[in-house]
């Protein structure tokens, strides 16, 4: 059987987790599959890993899906790379594909393939035998439709398949887990007067991730990243070449808060006789995909303050000259007791025709516990997208009345 510290690894390393979990200071939320909620794309990350409400690109899929309905190209390719924790793992990284079509004035369809790679691990047994050195990996596959309702508002619906192979197969009880999840969201954009100038206003909701829990075949099924993502930006054009945008996202994973356990003597979980523990503080986390969405809004031992620093924060700011030009920056905040993740991104893009090439880079504001260093300091993204034959908005789209 491949030890059990094999996967509390493969946890860190996908989450880019930084507490010292086993402290009572923390209670983090940990899922199957977190790399779901990577930013896959450089825009967003420069940005402060944001994107609900952000004018849509061909990557809106991760963000919100709403937003492909007022896309303005007609068909989009789009690229994504990340080496992911380099400082921890050479080799591991995140390859992000996106396409989009539009159908229609008022119809797009859109798919992405997301390939997370953890790169070579040498897997030992329980008297620490080499079982040999694997490649585990996790993939999904996404397909949306969205569609717009009005002339400021759209919606939409997304299908996602999930397989994580964390052990290859490796170990009697053990195998690779899938899950069949849905997203749900909602976004409106409609110009505004700002006095002297003029811009844009938007919002976006999106709930991502809503599916069936994992099964990895060690008799128990976890949760995976089910997201509420929320949040406005402003965009002012100065003048006719320079735009500057705002952007504000609130993040809250609806999966249930591990409980507090009550402990003997000897700092051991008491059983309960029901083959699980004595809840000290908080909730049974041990319910149904639905009853978990609605149970994470209170089942936090510590009450509302708890919940409250379930939500994290990302604040960013885009300015583009000339529809070619863009420089980025953002700032990231997690509560130090659900994974203390804080840092600033920084990034830029150029457009010429119909390439977009941006990137952006990670510069941590905290190390961890026991280090003087951050697994994610120096993160880099890079993104490419081809946006082929613009939609033109005077001939071809339809006022929605």
């Amino acid at each position: 059987m491949i030890k059990k510290s094999l996967f509390v690894l493969a946890g860190l390393l996908m989450a880019g987790v930084v507490a010292k979990a086993q402290s009572n200071d923390y209670n983090v939320i940990n899922t199957a599959v977190p790399s779901m909620i990577i930013a896959p794309d450089a825009r967003s990350a420069g940005m402060g890993d944001l994107g609900v409400s952000t004018s849509p690109d061909v990557y809106s899929m991760h963000w919100n899906p709403a937003k492909y309905a007022f896309i303005e190209d007609d068909f989009s390719i789009g690229l994504g790379y990340t080496p992911w924790l380099r400082k921890l793992v050479p080799d591991m990284n995140i390859a992000y594909l996106a396409v989009s079509k539009r159908v229609s004035s008022r119809s797009t369809i859109a798919g992405t393939l997301r390939y997370f790679n953890l790169g070579d691990i040498n897997f030992r047994g329980e008297e620490n035998q080499d079982l040999g050195t694997y490649r585990p990996n996790e993939f999904a596959i996404d397909i949306c439709y969205s569609r717009k309702f009005g002339d400021y508002w759209s919606a939409a619906v997304a299908g996602r398949y999930i397989r994580s192979d964390l052990t290859q197969g490796v170990g009697n009880y053990s195998k690779a887990g899938w899950s069949v999840a849905a997203d749900i969201a909602v976004y409106y954009k409609r110009p505004v007067n700002l006095g002297t100038v003029d811009g844009d206003f938007s919002w976006g909701i999106a709930i991502t991730n809503m599916g069936s829990k994992v099964d990895y075949g060690n008799g128990k099924t976890e949760f995976i990243p089910t997201n509420l993502r929320l949040g406005p930006t402003l965009k002012i054009n100065i003048d006719e070449f320079n735009s500057l945008a705002f952007s504000i996202d609130l993040n809250k994973l609806l999966v249930p808060t591990p409980p507090i356990y009550a402990t003997d003597s000897v700092g051991q979980p008491i059983p309960d006789g029901h083959g699980g523990y004595v809840i000290l503080k908080g909730m049974d986390d041990d319910v149904s995909m639905i009853q978990g969405m609605f149970q994470s809004f209170y089942d936090a031992p510590d009450g509302f303050s708890e919940e409250m620093k379930e939500i994290t924060v990302s604040i960013g700011a885009e300015y583009t000259y000339n529809k070619v030009f863009s420089v980025r920056t953002g700032f990231f905040h997690e509560s130090k007791m659900k994974g203390n993740r804080r840092y600033l991104t920084f990034g830029a893009g150029l457009r010429y025709n119909v390439l977009a090439l941006d990137v952006s880079y990670l510069v941590p504001v905290n190390n961890t516990a026991n280090s003087g260093t951050n697994p994610l300091e120096g993160t880099l993204r890079f993104s490419l997208a081809f946006n082929i034959n613009k939609w033109d908005k005077n001939t071809k789209l339809e006022r929605v009345d």
